[in-house]
Parts: C-alpha cells; sequence; structure tokens
C-alpha cells in the first residue's frame, strides 16, 4: 500500500471536501509473478464503455474523531481491502484490449492496485442521510473517480470520508463492464467480513466462481454487442461515457415504501385487476407503483412516449449448467417495455395497467434470455429519443445494509450513478421489515410533483 502523488483531478476542487491522501492498495498475495487474465463476455460487453456505477455508504458514529479514525478506521479498512483482494484479483487489474485480438479482456499483473483515497467533509451528514430531498450533486464529492483512457480502464476504486463527530461513508465507483451490483455487493460483504472478524478467509458463500465456461449464447453474439459500440465510437477506445452535467436545481430523495404500504398495494391489485395471473411480487408492486408516479409527475400529455427497463439477474433462471450465486461478472438480462404511451398510466387504472405489464415482463423470463440478447439489441435501437424511459438500478435482494465492517450497519446507502432523469435504484429497507427504499433525481419542481402523487397514493 504505497502512498501516491495526488493530482488535481483527485482533489475534484470541491470546498466541503479535503483529501487526505490517496494510496495504492495492492492485493495481500501480490508477490506472485504470474499475471491473471479473465476474457469479458457478452454480458459483460454490453456494458464495455457505460458509465461507472457509483454507490456511496453512510456509517453514523457520533463519536469518531479524526484520531480514531485515522488510526483505526483507515488502516482496518486498507489492511482488509488488501487480503479481500487477494480473493477477487480481477478487481485489482485493468481492462485491456489488445490491438489483436477480437474483444477486451481484465488483466490482472504483480504490483497491480487499486486507488484508496482518504478524505474528510464539512457536509452535512444529517442532510445526505436523512428523508428531505437535497442537491444531486452534494454526494459527487463522495465516490472517486476511476481511472480511464483509450488504451486501459481501472476496474474499481475506493474512498473513505470522515465526517468529524458524525460519521464516515465508503465511496465505490466500479466498471459496469467487470462487475454487476450482485457482483459487486458480494465483494463488499467480503470486505466487510474480513474487516470485522480480523481474518483472512472467506465462507463458501463469499468465493467467488471465476469459469466463463458456463456461459453459453448465440453464435458471434460478441461481435453483435461491439458493434453496436462501434456505431458511437468507431475506435478500440476504452474510455467510458462520462457522467453527465447535471442542473444546479436537481435534488435526491429516497422514498421508503414500508411492508404495511406494500401490503395496502397489493391488495388494491387484487380488487381492481380483472386478471388472477397477476404476478404481485413486492418488486412488481414497488415498480408499478412507483412507475406510475413518475409518468404522472412527467406532465398531463397522453401522447408523449414512455417505457421502462428491470435488470435481472440471471443466476436465478439459468439452470443449465447451473450456474453459482458467486459467478464473477456481468450476468444481467434486462427486460425492456418501449415504446408505450403515457396516457396509458394517467388514469385511475394506471397502476393497475403498469402492474399487468410489469408482471408479464417478469413471467416471460426463462433459461432462455441469453438468446434473447439479439432481440434485446434491437429493441433499444427502436426507442424514441425523447421517451421518458424508467430504469432500475439496485435490487432488494443485495442486502446492503448487512454491510458491517465492525462499526455497526449503514446508517444509509445511496447509488449516486442515478442523477439521470429516468433512473431509479431501490434497495430493502434498513430495518429489515420487508420495505424498500426508492431513489430518485429530478429537477426539484418535478420532484416536488413526485413526492405528492407518491405519498397520495399511499394514504
Amino acid at each position: 500500500m504505497v502512498p501516491e502523488k495526488i493530482s488535481i483531478s483527485h482533489q475534484k476542487m470541491n470546498p466541503s471536501l479535503k483529501i487526505i491522501h490517496v494510496a495504492r492498495v495492492t492485493p495481500s498475495n501480490s508477490d506472485s509473478s504470474e499475471s491473471l487474465t479473465l476474457p469479458l463476455t457478452f454480458f459483460d460487453l454490453l456494458w464495455l464503455k457505460h458509465k461507472a456505477v457509483e454507490r456511496v455508504i453512510f456509517y453514523k458514529l457520533t463519536d469518531v474523531t479524526r484520531s480514531f479514525f485515522n488510526s483505526v478506521i483507515v488502516p482496518n479498512l486498507k489492511s482488509s481491502l488488501s487480503s479481500s483482494l487477494s480473493h477477487y484479483l480481477p478487481l485489482a487489474g485493468h481492462i485491456i484490449w489488445e490491438p489483436h485480438d477480437p474483444k477486451p479482456k481484465i488483466v490482472c499483473t504483480q504490483n497491480d492496485a487499486v486507488s484508496f483515497t482518504v478524505a474528510e467533509s464539512n457536509s452535512n451528514f444529517s442532510l445526505l442521510t436523512g428523508k428531505e430531498p437535497f442537491s444531486s450533486t452534494e454526494l459527487h464529492p463522495l465516490v472517486p473517480e476511476l481511472q480511464n483512457s483509450d488504451e486501459s480502464a481501472a476496474v474499481v476504486s475506493f474512498q473513505v470520508t470522515l465526517f468529524p463527530n458524525q460519521g464516515f461513508c465508503i465511496g465505490v465507483t466500479t466498471h459496469h463492464a467487470v462487475s454487476d451490483g450482485k457482483t459487486t455487493t458480494t465483494f463488499l460483504k467480503s470486505w466487510a467480513h474480513l474487516c470485522k472478524h480480523q481474518d483472512s478467509s472467506l465462507p463458501e458463500d463469499l468465493i467467488p466462481f471465476y469459469d466463463r465456461t458456463v456461459i453459453k449464447g448465440p453464435p458471434e453474439i460478441d461481435a453483435k454487442v461491439l458493434k453496436i459500440w462501434h456505431s458511437i465510437d468507431k475506435s478500440k477506445s476504452l474510455k467510458l461515457l462520462p457522467r453527465p452535467e447535471i442542473d444546479s436545481d436537481v435534488v435526491r430523495y429516497t422514498f421508503e415504501l414500508t411492508r404495511e404500504n406494500i401490503e395496502k398495494l397489493r391488495d388494491k391489485l387484487k380488487r381492481e385487476s380483472s386478471s388472477s395471473s397477476l404476478r404481485l411480487s413486492t418488486f412488481v408492486i414497488t415498480f408499478s407503483y412507483v412507475f406510475t408516479c413518475l409518468i404522472g409527475s412527467g406532465g398531463d400529455d397522453p401522447n408523449r412516449p414512455v417505457g421502462y427497463r428491470f435488470a435481472v439477474d440471471c443466476r436465478r433462471l439459468i439452470d443449465d449448467p447451473p450456474i453459482p450465486l458467486t459467478y464473477f461478472g456481468n450476468f444481467v438480462y434486462s427486460a425492456v417495455k418501449i415504446p408505450l404511451m403515457a396516457g396509458m398510466f394517467l388514469g385511475e387504472q394506471g397502476f393497475v395497467v403498469a402492474a399487468r405489464l410489469i408482471s408479464d415482463s417478469v413471467e416471460e423470463l426463462d433459461s432462455n434470455v441469453a438468446w434473447k440478447i439479439p432481440e434485446l439489441l434491437e429493441t433499444y435501437e427502436k426507442a424514441p429519443v425523447d421517451s421518458q424511459f424508467v430504469s432500475v438500478a439496485g435490487s432488494t435482494r443485495f442486502g446492503i445494509y448487512g454491510l458491517d465492517f465492525g462499526w455497526g450497519k449503514p446508517f444509509k446507502s445511496l447509488l449516486v450513478s442515478i442523477d439521470q432523469r429516468g433512473k431509479i435504484s431501490i434497495a430493502e429497507s434498513r430495518d429489515g421489515s420487508g420495505g424498500v427504499e426508492i431513489g430518485f433525481s429530478l429537477k426539484k419542481q418535478e420532484m416536488n410533483v413526485l413526492i405528492d402523487l407518491l405519498h397520495k397514493g399511499i394514504k
């Protein structure tokens, strides 16, 4: 773990944040002279240049001092990160694309490391972790940059930020072509386990599975996926799409549907739906409700195009061959419905209509999802440019609030990279009661309308 010189880009030039130092953390077994190479599958290539995924996890410690932070929290996090990387070596590597190779790959060589930034913030911890809307840009300094260029792209970077006498947060930025949400949270659980228990070994359910031969798909699918990216950038550049600039009036808000709210909405669907085959899972109910409210907040024009997308973990879908839940990489399929018309969801039956469509989308998923990817790519190409497209990130199954590094479970977890209009995040409620947290990032005026609709529908 060797400190490196701080560049201006690392400092983010934000008055609320002070960079203490930036270190490189190597896997604890980095003595090996052998390099590790892991190919990217077509599930990975779907995300090749997608903007990085950013998450920040807050821990409330009202008695945390600079001394305790610097002498206990930071060293423990660094040493356990080094140990956990020894089990997850690809995370310390880079994506490269050799001139003679048909597709990129992950390569980890001796002395490869991850960036680990230590910082201090004077931002309002209570505001960032509270229940009121706040400026989306407040979160940006709390997540690290992910270094990438035409020739190479880092896989993951970390930042730990102290809020004196309030707590601290861990910011994680990951390259989506290497890790989906399931893989990232499994790694974070491994890191938390090793930090809390001061151990170097992992339980079986946290050991990654790297065998790429279990991934089966249609012929030439790699080339078809890369062709899509080639239409955006004809070079073999590995630069990621940048985080979009957002207006100063864009705000973040986290809405919680309690278990009681969800049961009330389930009863409503049972009463008002004529279909006896409606799937009334927590996800279908939550997403249908939120989707309907978002369409309502976007205006009353019934003819504007809308649509939705949600990701499905294929580890649970494919059984020939069976895929371990600890498979490392991307193994998600997107269920997409476009184009639809806003008018379908603006009336009194809007919630029921949304639930029927989303229920059908879930029921259509089967073990053949990999063979449907060419059709999925064609669907994206047909999407109207100006549509209100609602996309879900995260999952209530990740168990993000179980990430105890030794200082208690998270006080709040936020997916920072949902800044684009239409993107939302979901996670299980912190109290483990069966509720769902939904994160939004919208312009203030639209957010005010949305908040009214969200609360009105569960009264």
